[in-house]
């Protein structure tokens, strides 16, 4: 039913709160480790995303004792030799079970950044977690993975395991965001809402590496997944394009219809008939680029990740030369419509996606080592994912030293050239 929340044993309706102003530099963590501080295992932890969110938490809580994962010793060394003595390096492979589960014991965190999690057929990290009971986050952008993780939260919930899927900065903080935007419409303006749309910006490949190069492509090979009006409906990937004005720093860019599981877990939990999400990169050409991909070649090709992996080493040398004059600006903005015609918006800006993906993963972690997760498997916008409470707290961890950052405004706001009606109303 269009609107209806979406209720079961292990989903519930989120709420939100207003603008993020201050700045919170250091963590008290929880008491509950004896004579030690809380241990924090990072797989992929030598990659850009997981070593990013180690230099994080080290920065954010620097009591922590951080676990890099990985295979490559001479990565791992670098990466502990970077974060220092309360650091050390786990060789394993995610795919033994045997060495996975014995890296998990007497670990409170395990983050799982070792994508890409496209076309994986199981959820190994997260039921090695629930069976050596140690709390899970994933930065996981599938929608098949994220809602497979999901499937798991009878059994999570069972063994009293917190697990947050797809926590990182899109999907992740951005899903949060929706949520605080939602909350504001229902419980404070007593409006409800009708349409949610997530806009996304990468300059080149955002400085992240080979990993979100090789995820891009899978998701070319993958049906978009849109809601409008309740009705849920199919869409050629990287089509649907729209010019996004995202404010200062970044300006207007062309985005794109991506399959992205914040838009149909927003629908499903936070009861909004219409949803879609889009990503637009730079140069322009990039995005020419990937719509050529779309339009040439099978989707069972971009489906395949042993022929992704190929197209990724031929175009990686060219991403890379690219990437070092187009910089790695990152924005997001989630635009929320409401039966009124009310318009709001939130919106996050930074200079690096490499630096603000880690700083947004880390905000999940120290979340759950605070105690704001339940047992159970949730996306981020839930209630039991990140408690109400907890979520102003995690927004402004997440956006430290964002080039631009707000919440629950209109439009004009924020758009470097908004259109004037009359006598200085603006839209």
């Amino acid at each position: 039913m269009a609107g209806a929340l979406f209720h079961s044993k292990c989903s519930a309706p989120v709420a939100a709160t207003g603008t993020v102003n201050e700045r919170v530099t250091d963590v008290r963590l929880p008491s509950g480790r004896a004579n030690k501080s809380s241990r924090v295992l990072i797989l992929g932890g030598t990659g850009r995303v997981g070593g990013s969110t180690a230099v994080a938490l080290s920065k954010l809580s620097p009591d922590l004792q951080i676990l890099v994962g990985g295979r490559n010793r001479e990565k791992g060394a670098a990466m502990t030799n970077k974060l220092g003595e309360k650091s050390e390096f786990v060789e394993l492979d995610i795919d033994d079970s045997a060495s996975l589960k014995a890296a998990l014991t007497d670990v409170d965190v395990v983050v799982h950044t070792a994508g890409p999690f496209q076309q994986a057929s199981k959820c190994t990290v997260l039921e090695a977690a629930i069976e050596t009971k140690t709390a899970y986050i994933d930065v996981c952008d599938d929608t098949s993975y994220a809602w497979r993780a999901k499937s798991l939260c009878a059994r999570a919930t069972a063994a009293n395991v917190p697990a947050i899927t797809t926590a990182g900065i899109y999907p992740g903080v951005s899903n949060v965001m929706a949520a605080e935007l939602v909350r504001a419409a229902r419980d404070e303006a007593k409006l409800e809402p009708q349409r949610l749309r997530f806009s996304y910006y990468t300059a080149g490949s955002g400085g992240a590496g080979p990993t979100i190069l090789a995820t891009s492509f899978l998701l070319l090979g993958e049906e978009v997944v849109a809601y409008n009006k309740g009705e849920k409906i199919k869409l050629k990937p990287y089509s649907g394009m729209l010019q996004v004005d995202f404010g200062k720093g970044i300006r207007k860019k062309d985005v794109y219809l991506l399959n992205l599981p914040e838009v149909s877990s927003a629908h499903e939990i936070l009861g909004v008939p219409t949803v879609s999400a889009r990503f637009g990169t730079a140069p322009f050409f990039w995005n020419w680029g990937m719509a050529a991909l779309v339009s040439l070649l099978p989707q069972e090709f971009l489906r395949d990740r042993n022929k992704v992996e190929q197209l990724v080493e031929l175009f990686d040398p060219l991403v890379r030369a690219v990437d070092v004059i187009a910089g790695e600006r990152v924005s997001m903005r989630v635009d929320l419509e409401c039966s009124n015609g009310r318009h709001t918006l939130g919106l996050f800006s930074h200079r690096s996606l490499s630096v603000a993906v880690g700083t947004a993963t880390a905000a999940f972690v120290l979340a759950v080592l605070e105690g704001n997760t339940q047992p159970g498997v949730w996306f981020p916008e839930e209630t039991q994912g990140i408690a109400v409470e907890a979520r102003k707290t995690l927004l402004t961890r997440a956006t430290e030293a964002a080039i631009n950052f707000v919440m629950d405004r209109p439009p004009w706001m924020v758009e470097t050239d908004p259109k004037e009606i009359v006598l200085g109303i603006y839209v």
